[in-house]
């Protein structure tokens, strides 16, 4: 724990995957999945790794408010971060003149997240454990003191977290069976029917019972392709459907009930991230119908969520490794999720998040929720080649990955092919 953060570097690393339209929803018709890719030097030659995901244009950005964030970090031992890691955490979150970029929202908290995650990577490293190892064998206090309660005291004091987790000793549990994944791979918006029936029928057989399918652009079509699903996967496997913020209140109700025979669990995302009241009525107006509402990755930060759960607005939390400022800010959702009793589904569709997430949600399940009813986390089958440890499913589960770290080490190759502009793959790109 000796170890002194001596040096900060990012990189703006792009993958085309606009060009077979992976990630294409009702909003985002083109993503190339993107990164702010971190790296953190220390003077014991300790390394530490983390990202935040984006959809190409405007990582730079990113990349920019990163390095202003930089000078925070550099200079820090270690052992004073993670000794008051809530401290760290508002020392980034509220620089009396960058704050006025956010707070804790949009690039600048994109930005923070990168630099988090980082951290915590360093950290698990340090400790020479994967980050959900490093987690579980927290005691509950130290957990909680990695948490910025300011905000949110409303909803959840200190003293009431401390009651929110334990040690309830699921490990063996995950270790053999792991933890319950469900696919987006199959349904992408842009994909045409062959590709889907193709990609279902592998999924199939492959063990996997849980599909989520990209709805918003055009009603006819989308009972189409939901019909399409919902005959393939059959009556008992479960679909869901997101449509990435694509109606308005009135339109998103009007919408999904003409799709309610196809008996979606959730709707994701049906309207603004940011309208609270409009999910809540939202939700309440489809649950007669049997279907609930989930957050997806928009969603700014802790506030918000509390927000959330006080309106009653959802019957699904998705958490997001990057959106939500690392794992120091996804502590404070899952034990807000954990005492409201809404299952937590981490969204995990981009470059690293799988890799990232499944550390969060195997630490819900060993800690917190001890609760496998309706919960299930995202996975898509897209760049895990790039990373150095990459994401293990096996029978549709994610296996506890075991190396140290957060996972989101990235191989240098690939690094160095795929950063924008001056990598091999965009100058191929461009001619």
């Amino acid at each position: 724990m000796l170890h002194k953060i001596i040096n900060l570097t990012v990189r703006d690393v792009r993958f085309p995957t606009s060009l077979q339209q992976h990630g294409s929803d009702a909003m985002h018709s083109d993503p190339d999945y993107s990164a702010a890719y971190v790296v953190i030097d220390t003077d014991l030659g300790l390394k530490g790794f983390g990202l935040t995901f984006t959809l190409g244009k405007g990582t730079e950005i990113v990349v920019c408010a990163v390095e202003a964030l930089a000078g925070l970090v550099i200079g820090k031992p270690l052992q004073e971060i993670v000794s008051d890691f809530r401290g760290f955490y508002r020392l980034l979150t509220s620089d009396s003149q960058m704050r006025w970029l956010g707070p804790e929202k949009g690039v600048i908290h994109l930005a923070t997240a990168a630099v988090l995650n980082a951290v915590w990577d360093l950290w698990a490293r340090a400790e020479g454990k994967p980050l959900w190892k490093l987690l579980v064998d927290m005691d509950p206090k130290q957990i909680v003191s990695c948490i910025d309660f300011r905000y949110i005291t409303d909803v959840l004091t200190e003293e009431e977290a401390l009651g929110e987790t334990g040690f309830l000793m699921h490990e063996n549990q995950m270790l053999k069976e792991g933890y319950p994944a469900y696919t987006t791979s199959c349904a992408w918006l842009g994909y045409p029917d062959q590709q889907l029936q193709q990609l279902c029928t592998d999924a199939l057989k492959n063990g996997w019972s849980k599909f989520k399918v990209k709805v918003g652009a055009d009603l006819e079509d989308d009972k189409r392709r939901c019909r399409l699903i919902r005959q393939m996967i059959g009556p008992n496997n479960t679909l869901m459907i997101d449509a990435n913020q694509r109606w308005d209140v009135g339109e998103a109700i009007s919408w999904v009930s003409s799709l309610a025979e196809f008996k979606p669990l959730w709707i994701e995302e049906p309207t603004s991230p940011d309208d609270i009241l409009g999910h809540a009525a939202i939700s309440k107006a489809l649950a007669p119908l049997g279907i609930g509402v989930a957050t997806g990755e928009q969603c700014h930060n802790r506030v918000m969520f509390k927000q959330f759960l006080q309106a009653s607005a959802l019957q699904f939390v998705q958490i997001d490794s990057c959106r939500l400022g690392s794992v120091n800010e996804n502590l404070a959702v899952l034990l807000m999720a954990h005492k409201y009793q809404v299952p937590v589904c981490p969204h995990a569709g981009g470059v690293g998040l799988c890799e990232l997430v499944q550390h969060l949600i195997l630490f819900d399940y060993i800690c917190v929720s001890a609760n496998l009813h309706n919960r299930m986390c995202e996975y898509v089958n897209h760049l895990h080649e790039h990373f150095t440890s990459p994401v293990v499913i096996r029978d549709a589960h994610y296996l506890p990955p075991k190396d140290p770290g957060y996972s989101c080490e990235m191989v240098e190759s690939s690094v160095k092919r795929h950063q924008y502009p001056e990598g091999e793959v965009w100058k191929l790109h461009r001619t």
